[in-house]
């Protein structure tokens, strides 16, 4: 009897394993993702500022790393006692603006860093709705809970949207390796902009998405479907957190499975399980730290490390 339907998936002709580097950016799957690569010990980066939820604002980080374009303290703001930078999420903010403008060319000066040696780069898109500020010419990465009244809500066009993406394709090839684009969309409902107008959005991402992936000029570019999977195959709320819109634990472990089946090289399974028994034994807290036992325990661990660091140099437990 079968008792659920599943997607279909293709392995990629380009799977992840320890010699690819890879950049993860946008919405809630990126970060759930990022973290699984980084737990394993893949050489991956994560959203340098913050969870992007849109298109655009993700086209505009681009943007600053291809053209090394440094943010001043013109492009930040204080609002309740934080300084703020419409292009970056809340978890950026700092008590001064000379922090803050720091941080955030920090985060442009370590993303073209890593891009000129990415070799997949992992975009997700959550939503398409926007919201304008007068001060600025496009619609900003995060409200940083600014009153409403202040902005204009708009939904992107599937055209508008379709534009954005072919200028993160561009600009990524612009740095000459041509790296993987992993494009996904993002399962968590935005049903703050309501139910009827989440599902709008997503319909205008995905048919902008599979719009642009049709294209010649996208080639190098591909989908997987973290949406669908959860939309299709886990049609249940206990694969959701308790406000009934996030996927909890064993959704993202569920995903993460058919993006490691999808994504990531069998090759790589075998260091993937070592890396996984060392992590594990970090993460044991002894009753008695300073027992002759517990020394011994954590220099066995490290022999460990470096006996797979040997083979997998790539592999830095100290990040």
């Amino acid at each position: 009897m079968k008792l659920q339907t599943q997607i279909p998936l293709t392995k990629a002709h380009d799977p992840l394993d320890y010699e690819s580097s890879i950049l993860m950016l946008g919405s809630c799957f990126s970060e759930h993702i990022g973290k699984k690569l980084n737990f394993f010990k893949f050489a991956s980066f994560q959203n340098p500022f913050g969870i992007l939820f849109h298109p655009l604002a993700v086209e505009t980080l681009l943007e600053k790393v291809v053209q090394k374009k440094e943010y001043t303290s013109k492009d930040v703001f204080e609002h309740e006692g934080a300084w703020r930078c419409f292009d970056a999420h809340s978890r950026l903010n700092q008590l001064s603006s000379e922090l803050l403008v720091d941080r955030l060319n920090q985060g442009l000066e370590h993303t073209h860093a890593f891009l000129q040696n990415a070799t997949h780069i992992c975009i997700t898109l959550g939503t398409a709705w926007v919201h304008q500020h007068p001060s600025r010419e496009k619609p900003v990465a995060n409200c940083h809970k600014i009153p409403q009244d202040q902005f204009i809500k708009r939904l992107l066009s599937p055209d508008e949207l379709s534009k954005s993406l072919e200028n993160c394709i561009k600009l990524v090839g612009s740095f000459g390796k041509s790296p993987q684009i992993i494009f996904t969309i993002s399962p968590v409902r935005h049903i703050k902009d309501g139910f009827v107008e989440n599902q709008n959005s997503k319909a205008h991402l995905l048919t902008a998405l599979h719009q642009v992936l049709s294209l010649d000029a996208s080639k190098g570019a591909t989908y997987f479907p973290s949406y669908e999977i959860v939309m299709d195959e886990l049609r249940d709320y206990r694969f959701y957190e308790k406000d009934m819109v996030h996927p909890n634990t064993m959704a993202v472990d569920y995903i993460w499975e058919k993006f490691r089946y999808a994504w990531i090289s069998e090759s790589a399974y075998p260091v993937m399980e070592r890396v996984e028994t060392i992590q594990k034994a970090l993460a044991h807290k002894p009753f008695n730290p300073d027992s002759e036992a517990h020394k011994r325990f954590l220099k066995e661990v490290q022999t460990k490390i470096e006996y797979l660091q040997e083979s997998n140099p790539t592999i830095n437990f100290d990040r």
